[in-house]
């Protein structure tokens, strides 16, 4: 069987338009052989992202897609009826690119199909090389590796330990987030959902949690006790930071440099998408 990588390989050399589907997993769209949009069954969909925060309403969002057409996408619907500006958009589906695909090229068991002019109701955001998309998986993999270099929770429920091995602890805003929406029945990708979060920010956050020890493995059950993380140069129990969880707190956010179609704009919103993820 085909792998994913070879297929789009092929439709980027035809400069393709239309959907490579696999089965249930998800489906990338490509217009002139690079790819414009992805979906996958395990990440929030675009839509999850843009109402998640009540920043837009579903029923905007429902209203742009049913209205979509030939003539306008739903995109610019959504920029026209003022419920999003022209660079909110971009983010988003730059966000929602990066974390299907991550998860796209991972899928197995599924024959890829190609069908020919279909396109997505927002309409070409972004162009995405196929190189780029695959080197930007590489690094999203190597990233989760050093936080915790096993997937054995990425698919497991998300369960707090009930004592914190230190005295104080400082969290990301998406680590507490995770810790607080954690009911020790949901998965990291229930919790991307749950909380309108892409999937491999919250695989990321529960890797960096189980390194600091602030949630259960499989290295120790429910009536064991949890390792504790070593402990920070000068012998201290007041914590003030846990080597992968703790970050300085993020300075003033960079304002959004003006962007196109053009690979290189494509490189330097992922570079600062990068920047972000770690802030956040």
């Amino acid at each position: 069987m085909a792998t994913v990588e070879s297929v789009l390989s092929g439709l980027a050399d035809d400069r393709a338009t239309g959907t490579l589907r696999l089965g249930k997993a998800g489906t990338f769209y490509l217009t002139g052989g690079r790819v414009t949009y992805a979906e996958s069954a395990a990440a929030p969909r675009l839509e999850d992202l843009l109402t998640a925060g009540r920043r837009v309403s579903a029923h905007a969002v429902r209203q742009a897609r049913q209205s979509a057409g030939e003539e306008r996408r739903g995109g610019e619907l959504l920029v026209a009826q003022g419920v999003l500006t022209r660079g909110e958009l971009e983010f988003c589906v730059l966000s929602a690119v990066l974390d299907a695909v991550y998860f796209l090229f991972d899928a197995t068991g599924h024959r890829p199909r190609f069908r020919p002019g279909d396109q997505h109701w927002l309409g070409p955001q972004w162009y995405f090389d196929v190189t780029g998309l695959l080197r930007e998986c590489r690094r999203r993999r190597t990233q989760l590796d050093q936080a915790w270099p096993s997937a054995e929770l990425d698919t497991l429920p998300v369960v707090p330990v009930g004592r914190v091995p230190c005295q104080r602890v400082v969290l990301t805003s998406l680590q507490w987030e995770v810790l607080v929406g954690a009911d020790s029945a949901a998965t990291p990708g229930d919790l991307a959902r749950k909380l309108g979060r892409p999937a491999y920010s919250v695989l990321l956050a529960v890797r960096q949690l189980a390194a600091a020890g602030l949630i259960r493995t499989s290295a120790a059950g429910p009536g064991e006790p949890e390792a504790l993380p070593r402990r920070t140069k000068g012998g201290t129990d007041d914590v003030r930071s846990l080597a992968a969880v703790a970050t300085e707190p993020p300075g003033p956010s960079a304002p959004l440099p003006p962007t196109t179609g053009d690979p290189t704009d494509v490189n330097l919103l992922i570079r600062l998408r990068n920047a972000l993820e770690a802030l956040s």
